[in-house]
């Protein structure tokens, strides 16, 4: 993607929404670590597990929330059509940025495909049991639409996460370790989507993503919902989710609340979940998440105010350019922005 942009665009980012690593700008003679960042555990005193889970979760988690000075924005963003289809081939004049309600000149487009850095997240808890082949059908519908450049990550949840599969470009190995599994025990999936994170600040790409296979019920976890919220909100990861919801099943009251808890997390990533009643479409709703993470515009702009501190908030609007009809957009709808001046070189 970094080859249709100008070459001194490449060091002039300030800050990055969605997909894409947040360049940090130097701050009192050092840039800040990637590993400062995010929130305190909630059980500081949690004794190590297995496959090194806790001290993933350790890196994900700090306790400072994350600043950033800002000269330029880019916001990756996915659009679908009425019938939640990828929408491709549009321009940037097909595309409106506002920043604090205030129009925003779009200097920088890209619509070109890159390999991305995935962290699969599969649910593997007794709640899944029934649904397990399913979810093993949508997986390998998921793979089918893969980049073979894309590197993999694969993480098991039930009572804790548990890493299976370590940076790998292998869909054979990866698919040999998640099918193998078997269900059973509570579910930890917001420590599974913390232990992602952390994996992922050493990723290979600048394009990250979480995709989640669940049915988004959690009663195990360390971490609370509003933690991982406020995590993903500073976090440079798109997660997406395919849920699988029976209509006329009784479960928990973790089960019921999944889907609501799936869709306040990807949404506060710029990315989205597709949920089903019918096992049956499944697999279909997995291949059209794995299409949309492979057809995403990135827009740039430079922000009129870059001194003031705070929560800055986006809005995106986009419309097809025959009929003129709206198209909805999938982004990230803000980001945090300091007062500390940049030392960026000029464009």
């Amino acid at each position: 993607m970094w080859t249709s942009l100008p070459k001194a665009m490449k060091i002039s980012f300030s800050v990055v929404l969605g997909s894409f690593v947040l360049l940090f700008l130097p701050v009192a003679g050092r840039a800040q670590s990637m590993d400062d960042v995010h929130l305190a555990p909630r059980d500081p005193t949690a004794k190590s597990t297995e496959n090194g889970a806790s001290h993933e979760r350790g890196l994900a988690l700090a306790s400072k929330p994350l600043h950033v000075s800002v000269d330029v924005v880019l916001v990756p963003v996915t659009v679908t059509d009425e019938h939640n289809r990828s929408v491709t081939k549009l321009d940037r004049n097909d595309f409106a940025v506002f920043e604090q309600n205030k129009r925003q000149d779009i200097r920088y487009f890209s619509a070109e495909d890159a390999p991305l850095s995935i962290a699969i997240l599969f649910d593997v808890s007794k709640s899944m049991t029934a649904k397990l082949d399913t979810e093993r059908s949508a997986l390998v519908e998921f793979f089918n639409h893969a980049n073979p450049e894309d590197e993999y990550f694969a993480i098991t949840f039930s009572d804790r996460p548990r890493i299976i599969a370590d940076s790998t470009r292998s869909i054979d190995v990866l698919q040999t370790a998640l099918l193998s599994v078997q269900p059973g025990g509570p579910t930890a999936m917001l420590d599974a989507v913390s232990l992602a994170e952390a994996k992922l600040r050493h990723a290979q790409y600048q394009r990250k993503a979480i995709v989640i296979f669940s049915d988004g019920g959690d009663n195990a976890s360390h971490y609370t919902l509003r933690e991982i919220k406020a995590l993903v909100e500073e976090s440079d990861v798109q997660i997406y989710a395919v849920g699988l919801f029976d209509a006329f099943l009784v479960g928990s009251l973790e089960e019921k609340l999944g889907k609501g808890w799936l869709s306040e997390i990807t949404d506060r990533s710029g990315g989205r979940t597709l949920t089903v009643d019918n096992r049956d479409k499944l697999p279909q709703a997995a291949a059209a998440i794995s299409r949309e993470m492979r057809n995403q515009y990135l827009l740039g702009y430079r922000p009129d105010n870059t001194k003031s501190r705070g929560w800055r908030k986006i809005r995106i609007l986009v419309t097809e350019p025959l009929t003129q009809k709206s198209l909805h957009a999938n982004y990230k709808k803000g980001y945090l922005a300091s007062n500390t001046p940049s030392t960026k070189s000029p464009l």
